[in-house]
């Protein structure tokens, strides 16, 4: 449920059958929290949804390692060889 204690009340139209099934599962007095919770949950997942297409908007001009999927292969192949080289330093200090 949402900090705020401001409520109001909202008329909203859905199906008989999913009322019932609400209800068999969280009772009626339970309805109102079940159903803004439900919403809360589908308007975060509707902003990272959002936020998602944002980011992969994103303009990759001036990014080289980006420009091409070929020049993206090799970069994610030069971080995990990095990587690589780094784990062996934490597991085996000194003998690098």
């Amino acid at each position: 449920m949402t900090a705020s204690s401001e409520r109001r009340r909202a008329h909203v139209v859905i199906s008989v059958e999913l009322v019932r099934e609400i209800d068999a599962l969280v009772g009626r007095r339970g309805r109102s929290q079940f159903l803004e919770e439900a919403a809360a949950e589908r308007l975060q997942r509707l902003r990272r949804v959002a936020a998602f297409e944002c980011a992969i908007a994103t303009p990759t001009e001036g990014i080289p390692e980006w420009e091409t999927r070929e020049s993206a292969e090799e970069w994610v192949r030069e971080l995990r060889q990095g990587w690589e080289e780094r784990l062996h330093q934490v597991v085996s200090p000194g003998t690098s």
